[in-house]
């Protein structure tokens, strides 16, 4: 297994919380490069480029109408960044706006990457990644939005990890700042260099009362005569530590843990993870937990929490004799921030549920802390062509830290992995790749194992599971497993050339390398008597030359050597070829390790009409009687039972 990193050495991408994902809109094959640039330097961000305009080999996704796609992408919540005029952009998306919280953020790039223009969902996003952006690229963030340009922040977004307590207020604070008020700050807890070394205009007696706390509501007193005005921030100063049985309903622990803060008048938003011993890594209820709250869940192993003993405030030997450690949830929290935080809420429980919390004295960044649950997505990328990829591969791949695969099916990626660490092996070693992919997820990696055509049809997903069966090792099994299905090399041959799958249809692999030949000819056997229409896999390799040639000369004895063979290379990319022979004359050396072949049923038809010539197999209607195929269409929108076979 090699590693390697696709790009030149590009600077790590920039995180997209809470704005990805997103779109580098590309028009002109001139603004390609700049659109390149612009998503390798960001997470989660795929180009999108016009067909008739640009190189639909060095896109993720291609389009045709401009103005239907910016709206559908807009629709779907991506944030869009334009390598274009912004007046295509204002013009597309204008009768789609809803409001400041609710739209993405939209920006718009000159081709040479100068000027980096927030259009829209400037204090969603829009402005940060604008000058982000720009610092990265080389260009100007051209910043309007009155907070920004005057007072050299947007006191509605905070930075990352911070949360906004009085959303209301922010309004008529704003305003009263640009009209020459100053602010009061006081900085209770996190780290508030942001605003405290800001242009904002302050003073100790500042009328706009600006409060940084962990604390739930505020001091009446303080803010009794700025009420309207003041503006409370919740920094991510808070761990919150928990445990729980196996299978532990999410409700008992997000009950414990609201009633809990409550009880200590701490607010929710202060949180910054939610932690807990690695054998946890699996547990729903934790992550569920976490996605309430809106903050990453993060793991420890139980020799770290151990560490923490000499903290805690109620440590136990029997949670140690079951963990390894004497304490989960205070633990977790203590680790979480450090020698230099501490415990201020002590262990908190129920009959199947702990929490505690701990402080820490500076902002906690989730990423450095423990690990995160591993993920590996197996994706299937379809037969090569970028148009014929799902978005959910496109999405999965671009979150991924790490993609595992065959360096041909990476390749075939293009920029949507560039700055990515990639690990390749070579074609036979299919095992090593999802025994790699599975080491590096459960070190808390996002993998992404790559492979062509369908991910679980004679592919890598079927020897992830077999992995997973075989060995049973507890690092693997905490692992969150998603199998994203892609265009299989049967469909995509079959839409080449017609509807050839269009009655019951069966796929078989040639391949004796992991299959017994018997048991590969019984298989052909059966299919031929049971009439299916047939799909072979792996039809020859160099040293295999013999079975195709037996598969045509068993199918010959039960259907008519005018049988349709359709034979697909090289599907989806720019070589393709599309070959349809009768079974008859179907020869070994037409097909190579890279040809899909399919062979028609006893119903199935080759016909030429026009300039076309199309392989269909009919669905039967013919059986039901001579008008069964010419019965209207019913206008109702209900479906029945039967209806569902369709």
């Amino acid at each position: 297994m090699t590693a390697h990193n696709s790009s030149n050495t590009p600077a790590p991408a920039l995180p997209t919380h809470p704005i990805a994902p997103i779109a580098v809109i590309c028009l002109t094959q001139r603004a390609l490069p700049m659109a390149k640039r612009i998503a390798a330097s960001l997470q989660g961000a795929s180009v999108h480029g016009l067909r008739t305009r640009v190189s639909t080999k060095d896109v993720d996704f291609a389009f045709d109408d401009t103005i239907a796609h910016l709206q559908r992408t807009f629709s779907s919540d991506h944030v869009i960044i334009g390598v274009c005029a912004s007046g295509i952009l204002i013009r597309a998306l204008a009768p789609l706006l809803a409001g400041k919280w609710q739209d993405a953020a939209v920006l718009a790039v000159d081709e040479a990457g100068k000027t980096f223009i927030p259009l829209l969902g400037g204090h969603h996003g829009g402005n940060r990644l604008a000058r982000d952006l720009a610092d990265r690229l080389g260009g100007i963030a051209a910043i309007t939005t009155p907070g920004d340009a005057m007072l050299g922040l947007a006191l509605d977004e905070p930075p990352r990890g911070w949360k906004l307590g009085t959303p209301e207020t922010i309004k008529p604070a704003t305003a009263a700042l640009l009209a020459g008020a100053s602010a009061r700050l006081e900085v209770e807890a996190g780290s508030a260099a942001w605003l405290t070394n800001s242009t904002l205009p302050q003073s100790e007696d500042g009328t706009i009362l600006i409060t940084a706390t962990a604390r739930e509501g505020a001091d009446d007193d303080a803010i009794s005569d700025v009420s309207d005005t003041a503006i409370t921030y919740h920094p991510p100063v808070l761990a919150l530590g928990v445990g729980c049985e196996r299978g532990c309903p999410i409700d008992d622990l997000y009950d414990l843990v609201t009633e809990t803060l409550a009880g200590q008048c701490l607010s929710p938003k202060a949180i910054a993870c939610v932690t807990s011993i690695d054998l946890k890594a699996d547990e729903a209820c934790v992550h569920e937990l976490a996605r309430r709250l809106g903050v990453p869940a993060r793991f420890f192993d139980a020799q770290t929490l151990e560490a923490e003993a000499d903290r805690l405030v109620t440590p136990s030997d029997v949670v140690f004799a079951e963990t390894g450690c004497h304490g989960v949830a205070e633990g977790a929290a203590l680790a979480t921030v450090g020698r230099n935080g501490k415990l201020i809420v002590p262990k908190h429980k129920t009959k199947r549920a702990t929490c505690a919390v701990a402080l820490s004295q500076d902002d906690i960044t989730p990423e450095t802390v423990g690990k995160a649950q591993g993920k590996l997505s197996i994706v299937g990328i379809g037969p090569g062509q970028t148009g014929w990829r799902s978005p959910e591969a496109s999405d999965l791949i671009g979150r991924a830290s790490d993609i595992v695969g065959y360096q041909m099916y990476l390749d075939l990626l293009g920029p949507l992995i560039d700055g990515k660490d990639c690990h390749h092996s070579d074609l036979g070693a299919e095992e090593a790749r999802a025994r790699h992919a599975l080491e590096l997820a459960a070190t808390g990696k996002d993998v992404a194992l790559i492979g062509s055509g369908d991910a679980g049809i004679y592919a890598l997903a079927t020897l992830v599971f077999e992995l997973l069966d075989r060995e049973d090792r507890s690092d693997w099994n905490r692992v969150a497993v998603q199998v994203s299905p892609g265009i299989s090399a049967l469909q995509a041959a079959a839409s080449r050339i017609g509807a050839p799958l269009g009655h019951d249809f069966c796929a078989i692999s040639l391949s004796d390398l992991l299959t017994p030949r018997d048991d590969i000819l019984r298989r052909l056997k059966a299919a031929a008597e049971g009439d299916f229409v047939i799909a072979f896999y792996n039809p020859v390799s160099k040293r295999r030359r013999d079975l195709l040639a037996k598969a045509r000369d068993m199918l010959l004895e039960h259907r008519n050597a005018d049988t349709p063979v359709v034979l697909g290379r090289q599907l989806g990319r720019p070589d393709e070829e599309i070959t349809v022979v009768p079974l008859s004359k179907l020869e070994v050396d037409m097909v190579d390790m890279l040809t899909t072949v399919l062979v028609g049923s006893s119903n199935s038809r080759h016909i030429t009409r026009g300039e076309n010539q199309w392989v269909y197999t009919p669905r039967g209607y013919s059986k039901k009687g001579p008008d069964a195929a010419n019965a209207p269409v019913s206008s109702s929108t209900s479906t029945s039972k039967n209806d569902k076979a369709e």
